[in-house]
């Protein structure tokens, strides 16, 4: 802190001047601000979409957290219920409202609360449009999984087909529908394919040939075309469909399922692609909010060694980044699990000190980037990791050790239980793996696959379920899961729980 305030005597020294001194804010400003943390921001060179900067309300917040912070989206009675409970907590003060939402889109949109004070909007646009926006430009898992530039074409798309449904059919039939999609949506991801990149123009006229194609099927004689997809061609030989077991359910509802009507396949597929949007930031939580979170204390303590901010300024901002990364004991009042933005910022903070200030436990553990450039190594863990294994390739003996972490067993055939992992090499092992571990989302979402569809005969439908670690599913969320898949998929369905050997040891079944 003294070299910064060193730095800040020499700006002030020469002439520079704060662009402001008082925590009132206006546009003009907030423009100010943002062309100034832009400037910081070249100098470390982080790239980024354009911005939009958007200043909304409490209550605008508030809706912006009920369709789970997209600026455009479908009527859902979900979503109404969501901003009643926000609304209630947020009046009796139970909860706060985040200081901004940005939007995974090209421009990048961030939304900055009215009620924030100068230094506020001032770090929100540091932590959103420059730490947000270049992780969701850089990041694999972004530039893989979603398309910035058509995101708020197909929103729009989808929020007036549902419209365009519900004048047509009904809103109790479209709520229907979408409710059982959205009991799916973890189901309806792709892990491993690349989805066709989300256009609006694309998507009206898909949606066309898709219509045309489900009319030309009512009539059975085209069954007799010889032209027939290979992957049916195959299953048909083999008597099995579909031939290798299929992950993604909604979208194997989408396309083989014998009741839906093409409108109501739409629907499916409008719930899969925004599940899909939302995959890689699951992926991801730990590195997007670590990452915003170090860019948006850098980018405003660069600014104060500059003196585009003064003391006061810099008092405030502290304050609030000090509570954001706080991570709290578990015997603590308030204690939610692991603080993302503590573990996140803290992995951050310590990859750039291992670059610059290597010990010899930091070269042991980490010979590739100990003395290495620290912007290189943190552009490069940014771009080519998720959560699971930027902590299993970047977690340091340090910090286990600073975050006070440890293992326990407590497995249901031992009635004790017991330290598994403490502070030595060993342990510190198994507590990267364990805490890696708790971050992958494979071991958060039941391994479902859709393994066969009875079509020659009753159009039943088989899911199995893999046992992971000896974890059966809930009962009741299985349940109610299958209530969905039998109301989208029109006729019975199975589900089957297999152990790791390929034993069936449980099954359930559930007709529409």
């Amino acid at each position: 802190m003294s070299a910064t305030l060193e730095h800040a005597s020499e700006a002030r020294r020469a002439g520079v001047q704060p662009i402001s001194t008082t925590s009132e804010w206006t546009f003009e400003l907030i423009q100010r601000y943002d062309e100034a943390i832009a400037e910081c921001a070249r100098e470390f060179k982080l790239d980024t979409y354009p911005n939009q900067i958007e200043v909304i309300t409490s209550e605008q917040m508030l809706d912006a957290y009920a369709s789970v912070g997209l600026p455009i989206g479908y009527a859902h009675w979900s979503y109404g219920k969501e901003f009643i409970r926000n609304e209630q907590a947020y009046r009796l003060g139970v909860q706060g409202l985040a200081y901004e939402i940005v939007i995974n889109s090209n421009p990048c949109i961030a939304y900055l609360m009215e009620e924030n004070s100068m230094a506020m909007q001032a770090l929100v646009i540091a932590h959103a449009c420059y730490g947000h926006n270049s992780f969701f430009k850089g990041n694999y898992l972004f530039r893989q999984w979603t398309e910035a530039d058509g995101m708020l074409d197909y929103l729009v798309f989808a929020r007036d087909y549902v419209m365009a449904c519900e004048d047509k059919y009904g809103v109790g039939p479209v709520e229907a529908m979408l409710d059982s999609c959205h009991a799916l949506m973890s189901h309806g991801v792709d892990r491993y394919r690349r989805p066709h990149p989300i256009s609006h123009r694309e998507e009206v006229q898909r949606q066309v040939e898709r219509d045309e194609y489900a009319r030309q099927q009512y009539n059975d004689l085209w069954r007799t075309v010889p032209v027939r997809d290979q992957a049916v061609e195959r299953a048909s030989k083999s008597n099995v469909f579909p031939p290798e077991p299929e992950e993604n359910i909604l979208y194997f509802v989408e396309k083989y399922s014998p009741a839906l009507e093409p409108w109501q396949k739409e629907l499916v597929r409008i719930v899969r692609k925004l599940a899909q949007y939302f995959y890689p930031q699951t992926q991801t939580k730990v590195m997007n909010e670590g990452w915003a979170t170090f860019w948006h204390y850098t980018l405003l303590n660069r600014m104060h060694e500059k003196g585009l901010v003064n003391d006061g300024f810099m008092i405030e901002f502290l304050q609030s980044h000090t509570n954001v990364v706080a991570q709290r004991g578990f015997d603590q009042r308030g204690y939610g699990g692991i603080n993302p933005y503590a573990l996140g910022f803290a992995m951050m903070q310590d990859i750039r000190r291992i670059c610059e200030h290597p010990t010899p436990e930091d070269r042991e553990w980490f010979p590739d980037i100990a003395g290495s450039d620290w912007l290189k190594t943190l552009d490069f863990a940014m771009r080519n990791f998720k959560d699971e294994s930027f902590i299993a390739q970047f977690l340091s003996p340090r910090l286990i050790r600073e975050f006070r972490f440890f293992a326990i067993a407590d497995h249901e055939d031992n009635p004790k239980i017991e330290v598994e992992a403490i502070h030595d090499d060993e342990g510190y092992r198994r507590v990267r793996r364990l805490l890696a571990d708790q971050h992958n989302r494979d071991m958060m979402v039941p391994d479902i696959q859709v393994v066969r569809y009875n079509r020659d005969s009753d159009r039943s439908l088989v899911l199995r379920h893999v046992t992971t670690r000896g974890r059966p599913l809930q009962s009741e969320d299985a349940d109610q899961v299958m209530k969905h898949l039998a109301r989208l998929w029109g006729f019975k369905v199975r589900l089957e729980e297999v152990d790791a050997q390929g034993n069936v040891k449980t099954f359930r079944e559930r007709s529409p």
